[in-house]
């Protein structure tokens, strides 16, 4: 952790939902001039497309019906957290991008599924903002969550998220339902091991707990709506945090606990903007104090 490099942590698995939390962050980070260096949970996939797709099938001929990009022998998290802990002394480290797309692929003129060239931070950036899968992981080997100074977690209920990976995975990559079913079969021990330990790392939990029929998910037609659900919002530290004013500030809300807020679904991206601007606030006066800068 680092008054002078702060870092921030958005970690959730693959269809919950941390794109929409990345999407408030960017514009909180524009309206207060913050210039962050973003990275990309996915560049720290050990393999490409091509090559994860020939581990896939080397394992399964070997009788491995678990390999899955959310464990440690598909994920570079030695290589994380030494940016997170090089990034917190001093401001450096080396980032790159995988490109899941031919829109995102081609002004780098290389095929879909591959990464770019590893490439230093530039200088002079006010903070560091992580999105992906293990933006807290702890291994016996590493501890990516004792170097962020901010810790997110991206949680709906477990239905609610598979509805979201069948949809996404359907619609966008054209996969079939059987496909989509044995891909979260086979993730289930690694999500369970190195997905789920994550969010009693973090500071603040969003989940998403809808409020219609979500029994069977892989039969539901469509995604749950915002109006159709609550946005449960647990702080592990409570201390300093205005309830009153969210409660006023969120119509609708209450307590459940004395660390938590339940808000109307439809009121998440309020509720980030109430709950997160303040504490990026406080986070760039105390990098300007540190640096003895006005």
């Amino acid at each position: 952790m680092s008054a002078k490099h702060p870092i921030i942590a958005v970690t959730g698995s693959s269809g919950a939902g941390t794109t929409s939390v990345t999407r408030t962050f960017n514009w909180i980070f524009n309206r207060e001039k913050i210039n962050a260096v973003l990275v990309e949970g996915d560049s720290f996939h050990r393999y490409n497309r091509l090559q994860m797709k020939a581990k896939l099938a080397e394992a399964s001929a070997q009788g491995d019906q678990h390999f899955s990009h959310f464990g440690p022998q598909n994920n570079l998290f030695a290589e994380l957290e030494a940016l997170f802990k090089g990034y917190g002394q001093n401001g450096r480290g080396k980032i790159r991008r995988y490109l899941h797309n031919e829109k995102e692929a081609a002004p780098y003129k290389q095929d879909p599924g591959t990464f770019t060239d590893w490439e230093d931070i530039k200088e002079n950036t006010d903070l560091m903002f992580y999105e992906g899968l293990h933006g807290a992981v702890v291994t016996p080997e590493v501890n990516v969550a004792q170097h962020a100074d901010l810790t997110i977690g991206v949680v709906p209920i477990i239905n609610l998220e598979w509805i979201q990976k069948l949809h996404r995975d359907k619609d966008t990559r054209g996969y079939s339902t059987e496909a989509v079913v044995d891909t979260i079969l086979r993730r289930m021990p690694d999500y369970v091991n190195y997905i789920c330990p994550q969010f009693s790392q973090t500071h603040i939990n969003f989940q998403r707990v809808p409020t219609v029929d979500t029994s069977n998910p892989f039969t539901a037609r469509y995604i749950p709506a915002a109006d159709e659900s609550f946005v449960v919002i647990r702080f592990a530290n409570p201390k300093g945090i205005d309830f009153p004013y969210l409660l006023s500030m969120i119509h609708d809300s209450f307590m459940s606990r004395p660390n938590i807020i339940v808000a109307p679904g439809g009121k998440m991206e309020l509720a980030m903007q109430l709950i997160l601007t303040p504490l990026i606030l406080k986070m760039m006066d105390g990098r300007r104090r540190t640096l003895g800068v006005r």
